[in-house]
């Protein structure tokens, strides 16, 4: 075997941070560390891989023991050791038969299999102490530059995600270049807990799902429906402001349009098995896009006509696999906030730059206003013609240019049908969220024979621009319980005020409060229950009201309230016109 010393990178890790490739070999090393450890403690365990991540790290086992919390806290300690240790990380290239056979006699049947997939002739292997991994590597020099890590937890994974594999135990665990910021990172990590919108769904009674229905298939509670109708009746305003026609379509269709758009073909795996409605194949719709093509095609357009804005809130149907599930965040079944935009060749950037605009308006009124913003340009497999790929890509690059938003280019990660813009919002916590996408179309045109008639009286071409600007609300609903830990904004709030009585003598008081406020369109509540004050103040505070009114006998004889606010502690006293004039202008500022 050739031995080569590893690549020293640490050396570029410093007290004031890490690029993202040196912190990767940072955690890439850490899962080595850890996986020593395991194989230390548990001799008869089979190591699967070890790979670096966003936040971390984790490396996949094969054991029959199972992993527990008290398991860990043994592992940590074992790495520390290692860590004490000091160990170098030595590369050592070998044939990749005389690697499948070294690996067989250990009986790491997963690591035997992976280099089988390998089509290099050599494979490289990494050793520190008595341990030996395959690795690409690189690594840091030794095991003695690992400053602070914590293992976090243990999952089920399927060896190479397939469900029909093996389940191994995934351990996974972080590490920094100092504990400071491993401090922070878990305290993070506490409040992403705190945060989790599963949890707070269920605190908050907003939504549920349950086997009964079936996995991944989201039911809307009263209070989750009431936030749910607030985001939709402002998308729809906007849209129509913006100049789209709001549609609607079905939730199935025959199997053959699928056929036609393509799905059937490039998208199955995704789709769910056809239903038979008379002899005839009926499919539930993934995508709301053919649907709205052949709206375009029953009448004959003119260039006159173009561009046509056409959006719909459309629910759609995906399958996917029950353990990517995931709350709301990755569902069976969602309402995309969908949109088609039908225009010609000239009208592409302009199309594209309004879209931008309008998807910043969106997105900032929901409280968000830092985002990553990507242009995915054509992959290796496409269709269309190059001049197609050069105009929609110069529009969509030209128009982030115009509105000034940074970029980073994706070189070659477009849809096969054309480029794209993807805009990935950063929430309270910083983490990143895919949301809008903004795609050329030069497929699904082609495909059902979209034209328009020019000024020469001849057929042509439209171009499609497909887009979504929240992504589906079931998704974005999740994101907002996470962003605002369930306190929503007023306007987005299921109850925006609470008025409460002392005692029975101001019940109908607070009855004439309530029915007021409700004429002004506000969603209010009213508590008169037989409890004491500060009971009732806690049960307001911990279902996350906006508002607490409190009226006594002093209140009542002025026509005034005391007014509590969630974020803002006691306002004092107001006369019932003062709070309606300023809770309405919060709703309609959308505060």
């Amino acid at each position: 075997m050739a031995m080569v010393q590893s690549i020293p990178l640490e050396k570029t890790i410093t007290a004031s941070g890490v690029s993202k490739t040196d912190l990767e070999t940072y955690r890439h090393t850490s899962s080595h560390i850890m996986a020593q450890a395991v194989r230390e403690l548990f001799p008869d365990v089979k190591l699967a891989i070890g790979p670096a991540i966003e936040d971390g790290f984790y490396y996949d086992f094969s054991t029959s023991h199972p992993f527990s919390q008290e398991d860990l806290v043994r592992i940590e300690e074992r790495m520390a050791e290692i860590v004490k240790r000091n160990l170098p990380l030595v590369r050592r290239d070998m044939p990749k038969a005389e690697a499948i056979e070294f690996f067989r006699k250990r009986g790491e049947t997963y690591k035997v299999q992976l280099i089988e997939d390998i089509e290099d002739e050599a494979v490289s292997l990494y050793e520190q102490g008595d341990f030996i991994d395959l690795c690409r590597g690189p690594h840091l020099a030794s095991t003695g530059k690992l400053k602070a890590f914590k293992l976090l937890s243990v999952a089920g994974a399927y060896w190479r995600g397939d469900e029909k594999n093996e389940m191994l135990q995934r351990i996974y665990g972080t590490s920094f270049e100092s504990k400071e910021e491993l401090e922070k990172h878990l305290e993070k990590l506490e409040e992403i807990k705190r945060r989790d919108h599963r949890r707070l769904g269920r605190e908050l009674d907003l939504f549920s799902t349950t086997e009964e229905i079936g996995a991944g298939l989201i039911l809307w509670h009263p209070k989750g429906a009431t936030i749910r109708r607030a985001i939709e009746d402002f998308w729809k305003d906007a849209h129509c402001r913006q100049g789209y026609d709001l549609v609607y379509s079905p939730h199935i269709a025959r199997l053959d349009l699928w056929k036609t758009s393509g799905h059937w073909d490039f998208y199955r795996e995704s789709m769910y098995a056809p239903m038979e409605v008379e002899g005839v194949g009926y499919e539930l719709k993934p995508m709301n896009c053919p649907f709205h093509i052949t709206m375009y095609n029953a009448a004959r357009k003119s260039y006159r006509e173009l561009p046509i804005r056409w959006a719909e809130l459309g629910t759609v149907y995906r399958f996917e696999r029950s353990g990517a599930l995931h709350g709301l965040l990755r569902v069976r079944g969602f309402t995309q906030d969908d949109a088609h935009i039908f225009c010609r060749p000239d009208q592409v950037e302009a199309e594209i730059y309004r879209v931008l605009d309008f998807t910043l308006y969106i997105l900032k009124t929901f409280g968000f206003t830092e985002y990553d913003i990507y242009l995915s340009t054509r992959p290796e497999k496409y269709v269309g013609s190059l001049d197609n790929w050069e105009l929609a890509t110069n529009a969509l690059q030209a128009a982030l240019e115009k509105k000034g938003l940074p970029f980073e280019v994706d070189p070659g990660e477009g849809v096969f049908y054309g480029p794209k813009i993807d805009i990935k919002i950063r929430d309270v916590l910083g983490r990143s969220w895919q949301c809008t996408t903004v795609q050329v179309d030069f497929n699904l045109p082609e495909r059902f024979d979209v034209t328009y008639i020019g000024e020469d009286g001849a057929a042509h071409r439209p171009i499609m621009l497909h887009r979504a600007l929240m992504g589906s609300l079931e998704r974005f609903f999740g994101i907002l319980i996470e962003h605002y830990a369930g306190a929503f904004p007023t306007w987005l709030a299921p109850m925006q005020v609470r008025v409460a009585n002392i005692t029975d003598r101001q019940q109908e008081y607070i009855g004439k409060i309530a029915d007021e406020l409700r004429d002004a369109g506000v969603r209010v509540e009213v508590d008169d229950r037989n409890e004491k004050l500060g009971f009732k103040v806690r049960e307001a505070t911990v279902a996350k009201i906006p508002y607490l009114l409190v009226c006594g006998d002093k209140e009542m004889a002025e026509g005034a309230v005391a007014v509590r606010a969630r974020n803002g502690g006691d306002l004092g006293k107001m006369t019932i016109a003062e709070f309606k004039d300023r809770i309405v202008r919060e709703i309609t500022e959308k505060k």
